[in-house]
C-alpha cells in the first residue's frame, strides 16, 4: 500500500498509509498527518487517489504546498516525490495497490488562515523564485499564475517579488515582502492585502501612488498598475 512519511529535517515524525479516503495534512489535530508548525494552516493539503493516480491538493493554505520545490495547487505524485509544507517535508511512497474507491469530491475544509504565521524563510523564497524562473517550462505553469511586483526603479533588495501570502508589506520591517533600503525608510510604507475579489493596496506610514494618483484608502490592483512609494516604482502583474 502507498504511504506518506512526515519528516522534520532527517527525523521521521509519522507515517500513514494512503487508503480509499483522502489523507488530510495540516496543523489541526484532526488531520491524518498533523504538522506542529505555526507556518502550516489548520487544514493545509490532502493526498488521495483519483482515477488510479496519486494526487496532492492544496486547500487554499496561506504559505502554499510544494512538490519537489515547485508550488502547486494540485499535482500528480510519483514514487519518491517530496511534498514540502512549512519546514516539514513528506516522502511519497507510491508503490502498492491502488484502492478501489475514493471520494475525491469531498468538500474542502475551510482553512483558518488568520491563525497561520506567514512563513518567510530563505527556502520558501528560493522555491518560489525557481518556480517563477521556470515559467512555461514548469509542468504546473498553468497553475502558477501568481501576483508579482516588478521593480521598475528605486533601491530595493530584489528586482522581483512574488506575493504568496495574504498580506504583503512594503517597508523596512523584518517581515516586509518588499524590503526598502535606507536609514529613514518607514517600517511599513504600504501594504497589499489579498481579498476574495483581488489584491488591494493601502497606505501604511506613507501614501503610495497608483498610476501616478495618491490613494487615501485601499485600492484594488489591476494587472499592469504602477505603484510608487518611498522612491520605489513597482509594476503589479500576474505572471505564470
Amino acid at each position: 500500500m502507498a504511504k506518506l512519511s512526515l519528516m522534520f529535517e532527517n527525523r521521521l515524525v509519522k507515517e500513514v498509509p494512503i487508503g480509499s479516503r483522502p489523507v488530510g495534512i495540516g496543523r489541526s489535530p484532526d488531520n491524518d498527518l498533523p504538522v506542529d508548525n505555526l507556518a502550516v494552516s489548520n487544514h493545509h493539503a490532502r493526498v488521495f487517489f483519483e482515477a488510479g493516480r496519486l494526487v496532492v491538493e492544496d486547500l487554499d493554505s496561506l504559505n502554499g504546498t510544494f512538490v519537489n520545490d515547485l508550488r502547486v495547487e494540485r499535482a500528480t505524485l510519483h514514487d519518491g516525490d517530496s511534498i514540502w509544507i512549512g519546514k516539514h517535508h513528506i516522502k511519497v511512497d507510491a508503490s502498492g495497490d491502488v484502492p478501489i474507491a475514493v471520494d475525491s469530491a469531498r468538500r474542502k475544509p475551510a482553512p483558518t488562515i488568520n491563525e497561520t504565521m506567514v512563513l518567510d524563510t530563505k527556502q520558501r523564497r528560493d522555491m518560489l523564485q525557481q518556480a517563477a524562473a521556470m515559467g512555461e517550462r514548469s509542468p504546473f505553469a498553468g497553475r502558477l499564475k501568481m501576483p508579482t511586483l516588478l521593480v521598475l526603479s528605486g533601491n530595493s533588495d530584489q528586482k522581483e517579488y512574488v506575493i504568496t501570502s495574504k498580506l504583503a508589506v512594503i517597508g523596512k520591517s523584518n517581515l516586509a515582502t518588499v524590503k526598502l533600503k535606507g536609514w529613514f525608510k518607514p517600517e511599513v510604507a504600504a501594504q497589499i492585502n489579498r481579498r476574495d475579489d483581488g489584491y488591494y493596496i493601502g497606505p501604511g506610514d506613507k501614501t503610495p501612488l497608483v498610476n501616478s494618483k495618491p490613494i487615501q484608502g485601499p485600492v484594488r490592483l489591476n494587472d499592469g498598475d504602477v505603484i510608487e512609494v518611498c522612491g520605489l516604482r513597482l509594476s503589479f502583474a500576474f505572471r505564470e
